[in-house]
């Protein structure tokens, strides 16, 4: 529309000059000439005019195509900002729910932890009592040899709480039967030892890593040791009653390291008789004991299975010649009836052939 206007425009401009050239040219009146170019301008203004009104239209239709593009992108964006607003929410939802379930997860472990590290906490305090108790860890220790021994032998290789000195009031926790000469019983003592004062005292020196204390608690642990020893010496170590030597047998394989590492089995040995076992060395003595109880057994045994062997020899001859005569006995009774057979069978044969001849002839 703004292109046939400025045309429109552009001819009546041509027009306009032409006409001045022409009227110049023709010598019209000058009143004529006023008419022209008032005709002109007229039609100048009117071009004007109407390209302002068509311009005036155009932008209202901008305006308007404008105004219905910002309502449309308004709405647009609106509705994306809802979405993404709800999926934001939607997922923030969904993740704080996820997390808050975690954590409370989380929080129960650690509530469940608590409350297990407080049980341990209170058995660990629970065991300290009863580890400081002397007569406590006495009978800790019983029960746990009484388990091993239990495990191995058969209740009839063992006895419990017996007396080996009949002038000492002390009973050994155990005593393991042996074979003796001529049949005679002999006891192996076992006693369970542990120092638990000074074997906890070694524990908390190591976990404070001063040198000093370590030397000094394992000096205190090596005598405690050996005056347990030299206890099982004095009051279970009774020859022939029992044997000439005695086991001390300590709980805890921690504990038995240590007196292995402080070199402490030759000595004891030595000047005591008495050999220390933890709960692996015992039950390894206690297997070594049942096997050669049993090749014992075996060849105590082997002469009494000889004699019956032979004596079932002698039965087993016996019994062949009263077989073998039985079967001479049964062979001449055989004899007699197949020769009676014979003859009465060949007599009854002749009597009944005369029974036939004689019914012929009457015939």
């Amino acid at each position: 529309m703004n292109i046939i206007v400025i045309l429109l425009l552009i001819v009546c401009i041509a027009s306009m000059l032409m006409s001045i050239l022409v009227l110049t040219r023709t010598g019209e009146n000058e009143s004529r000439m006023d008419s022209y170019f008032k005709a002109y301008g007229d039609a100048i203004a009117k071009s004007q005019m109407t390209m302002s009104e068509h311009q005036d239209l155009r932008l209202k239709e901008l305006n308007d195509s404008m105004a219905r593009l910002r309502a449309d992108s308004n709405t647009q964006i609106e509705n994306i900002r809802q979405t993404v607003d709800e999926k934001l929410q939607t997922t923030l939802d969904t993740r704080l729910t996820k997390s808050f379930g975690l954590v409370n997860d989380r929080l129960e472990q650690v509530y469940r932890g608590i409350g297990e590290m407080q049980s341990v906490a209170q058995s660990v305090g629970d065991l300290r009592k009863i580890l400081s108790n002397v007569k406590t860890r006495g009978i800790l220790g019983e029960v746990q040899l009484g388990a091993i021994l239990e495990q191995v032998l058969s209740p009839g290789q063992y006895v419990k709480n017996a007396r080996m000195k009949e002038n000492c009031r002390e009973n050994v926790e155990f005593a393991i039967r042996m074979p003796g000469i001529d049949d005679h019983e002999v006891f192996l003592p076992i006693d369970a030892k542990f120092p638990g004062d000074a074997y906890n005292a070694l524990l908390e020196a190591y976990d404070l890593g001063e040198k000093d204390q370590i030397a000094e608690a394992k000096k205190r642990l090596v005598n405690r040791i050996e005056s347990e020893a030299k206890d099982i010496n004095v009051k279970y170590i009774n020859p022939p009653v029992t044997t000439d030597f005695a086991i001390m047998f300590l709980p805890f394989e921690g504990l038995y390291s240590e007196a292995i590492n402080a070199g402490l089995i030759e000595p004891l040995q030595r000047k005591y008789k008495v050999s220390i076992a933890g709960p692996t060395t015992m039950a390894a003595l206690l297997s070594s004991l049942q096997m050669g109880f049993n090749t014992l057994a075996i060849e105590k045994k082997s002469s009494e299975v000889w004699e019956l062997l032979h004596a079932v020899r002698k039965e087993f001859d016996r019994f062949e010649a009263v077989i073998a005569k039985s079967q001479g006995h049964l062979k001449m009774a055989s004899d007699d009836i197949d020769e009676l057979a014979g003859v009465r069978m060949r007599r009854m044969k002749r009597a009944l052939q005369r029974v036939t001849d004689i019914d012929d002839k009457e015939d």
